[in-house]
């Protein structure tokens, strides 16, 4: 059912409006005298067309036609303005703040409902344009949707194969991952970085599958060859990674390449400094780091959080970027959920907390 809104301050053209609208089918007129009722009426309510009178004692079609644009979005909601003045000021005016079409008056009935019917066909159109739009929308929503799941599975079977050759086992991925979360969050980065960040730290140490396990899994002291061969694994990380069409994978590769580099410059693969480190990296490389020193490793013991955060503490500003510290023990609280919720299982799954 289409609605028109009739306004006029004639009772009579009222009634004859009404009276020839009945002419057409699935039409429900609503008639006001008032112009200021019907804007009270337009503001809870939305007509698919507009039978306007321009001489109006209380306001004008002109100063109607302005008010009425303004509530919600009646911006392309067909408006026929009837009136007996043929200035072209007026009809340019009035086209010029919204106005589809003219009638003169007295009214030729013909002429009325053809072009009454013409812009409720235009309207029918208009919704159905609309429907179409908001459906496609869904609709690429929900393809983005299977794709980033797809991305998110890739990750978690990338990560869980490095974890399986690393004597970093159980929960970590969970952990660091969140970690990063909750200091992305209190830098103040927006809820989109805030999630992928979340997703795609788990990555960060994927290089590590190039890495051969009698170096990645000695338990004892690394000559400085072996360290060396360790250290590779960044950039074998960056190049499994590099030149994904994912926004997802390519922040993992950002993550993979730079989560060793240290405030200072003494890091590696590259050696970057300050500012120069990607945010990323700084983010995770205080998660990463943090979860390292407080979980049980099979060549050491677990610290305590105490001595964990003095380590943060002590390595601000050389290892770490101190506002990244800041964020991290501005979010301690819920640190120590992470921290307490999620312990070694073999369930490895990377959910926000």
């Amino acid at each position: 059912m289409s609605r028109v809104l009739i306004v006029d301050d004639n009772t009579t053209n009222l009634t004859l409006f009404r009276h020839l609208l009945k002419k057409i089918d699935g039409v429900e007129s609503i008639c006001f005298d008032q112009p200021l009722k019907a804007l009270e009426w337009c503001a809870d309510n939305e007509p698919d067309l507009v039978l306007l009178d321009y001489m109006m004692p209380e306001m004008d079609g002109l100063e109607f036609i302005e008010h009425f644009r303004k509530i919600k979005e009646y911006k392309d909601i067909p408006i026929v303005v009837i009136t007996a003045d043929t200035e072209n000021e007026v009809r340019h005016r009035a086209l010029n703040l919204g106005a589809y079409d003219f009638l003169n008056k007295p009214i030729d009935k013909t002429e009325f409902l053809a072009r009454l019917r013409n812009l409720l066909v235009l309207r029918e159109s208009q919704i159905a344009l609309a429907n179409r739009a908001d459906w496609l929308a869904k609709e690429v929503k929900k393809a983005t949707a299977e794709l980033r799941s797809r991305e998110k599975e890739m990750i978690l079977r990338l990560s869980k194969a490095a974890e399986h050759r690393d004597p970093e086992t159980g929960q970590h991925l969970i952990r660091m991952a969140n970690y990063s979360r909750l200091i992305a969050r209190e830098l103040n980065l927006s809820e989109e970085q805030q999630e992928l960040i979340l997703e795609a730290a788990p990555m960060h140490d994927i290089g590590k599958v190039a890495t051969p396990d009698a170096i990645l899994l000695k338990q004892g002291r690394l000559t400085e060859d072996e360290f060396a061969v360790i250290k590779q694994h960044a950039i074998s990380g960056y190049n499994i990674l590099a030149d994904s069409e994912s926004t997802l994978i390519r922040a993992a590769a950002v993550m993979a390449l730079s989560h060793h580099e240290k405030f200072d410059g003494s890091g590696y693969p590259r050696g970057l400094k300050g500012d120069a480190i990607p945010l990323y990296g700084r983010i995770v490389a205080v998660a990463d780091v943090f979860d390292a020193l407080t979980s049980i490793r099979p060549y050491k013991k677990a610290w305590s959080l105490n001595d964990a955060c003095q380590f943060l503490r002590d390595q601000t500003g050389s290892h770490f970027d101190p506002l990244c510290i800041e964020a991290f023990f501005k979010a301690w609280n819920d640190i120590l959920v992470i921290y307490e919720r999620y312990q070694e299982d073999e369930n490895i799954q990377i959910h926000q907390f």
